[in-house]
């Protein structure tokens, strides 16, 4: 029996590994600060080797989105693929338990092990990822099923897939079926680095898909201008652009409705997630048939309370908050 989802997440399926460090500790592991950065296996290992007080979680962009759809009560379904080891059984077990559908079982055999990002969390709240992929680099087409993709009122694409030869194709394949059956399917421009290595397919989704959220860094990278010029071409080609500015007042265009939602600013614990959740809120707006405004401030929300604290996914009830924000009744 085919189920019908509100959101439906692919991307990659990669077990967060955090743990507090200070610059000096970033420099002498050559280390860039504030960036994700792709490792091999080896340097993987000696990174994570390198780690004190590591605490674990499932992670992966979409993933940690569609955690928090999970958490606000929307029917949610995540495409990923882990290996039958510890951290794919640990990845697929707490998925689930946290509301959102794991679709695909643990790949069994295979040399490469489930995928693992090493996070470094510096005093200022900066995070410093280090990603191994491992399997989540073999996500294919074959891994996209009709039912999910094809049943979905929303489907949330990580840029990040764009990495790999097959993640396209899947990439590719779920979008189409989700439109085909009468879904929308949206973007997360991931990081500006991706956005370089990635420009012309990027803007060509820009012009094909429903949605596309990224930061002020990533849209500048786009379209290879200042903000403004950069935002002002976005929404020519797509239907809903949604542009946030760490810290700064989120701007979203849709058609000829322009919204500037102001952001409270505080101080960060732990960045990680930030944007991340962001899209969880602001797509449960989307995904509840919430104005433009009031999807984007409960995007806001969403990401203020994750950065309040370590890890990547909310520890408060965040629909209580959009509650106590007079976002719903």
């Amino acid at each position: 029996m085919r189920k019908t989802y509100q959101v439906v997440g692919i991307g990659n399926a990669i077990v967060d590994v955090i743990s507090q460090s200070d610059d000096s500790f970033l420099k002498m592991l050559e280390i860039q600060k504030g960036i994700m950065q792709l490792v091999e296996r080896e340097r993987g290992e000696m990174l994570y080797e390198g780690m004190t007080n590591r605490t674990q979680a499932p992670g992966g962009s979409v993933a940690n989105t569609l955690a928090g759809l999970g958490s606000m009560g929307l029917s949610t379904a995540f495409i990923g693929r882990v290996h039958d080891d510890v951290l794919g059984s640990f990845y697929a077990n707490a998925m689930q338990s946290e509301g959102t559908d794991f679709v695909n079982p643990p790949v069994v055999g295979g040399e490469l092990p489930t995928s693992r990002s090493m996070i470094f969390v510096s005093p200022d709240g900066e995070r410093s990822m280090n990603t191994y992929l491992g399997i989540s680099s073999e996500l294919g087409p074959d891994d996209v099923s009709d039912g999910v993709a094809g049943n979905a009122s929303l489907l949330f694409l990580e840029g990040y897939l764009y990495d790999k030869p097959k993640g396209k194709q899947a990439f590719e394949r779920a979008a189409k079926l989700c439109r085909a059956g009468g879904g929308k399917a949206g973007i997360a421009l991931s990081d500006p680095f991706c956005v370089e290595r990635h420009r012309d397919d990027f803007r060509r989704l820009a012009r094909e898909l429903d949605f596309v959220i990224g930061n002020e860094h990533e849209w500048k990278a786009l379209y290879q201008s200042d903000l403004s010029s950069a935002l002002e071409q976005a929404a020519i080609d797509s239907g809903l652009i949604v542009c946030t500015r760490s810290g700064q007042d989120v701007m979203l265009v849709q058609g000829e409705e322009n919204v500037v939602v102001p952001v409270r600013e505080i101080v960060p614990v732990d960045a990680t997630g930030a944007g991340d959740q962001f899209a969880a809120g602001f797509l449960y707006g989307v995904a509840t048939g919430q104005s433009l405004e009031t999807s984007g401030h409960m995007g806001c929300i969403a990401a203020s309370e994750v950065i309040s604290h370590y890890g990547a996914r909310p520890e408060k009830d965040v629909k209580a908050l959009f509650h106590e924000g007079g976002l719903l009744e």
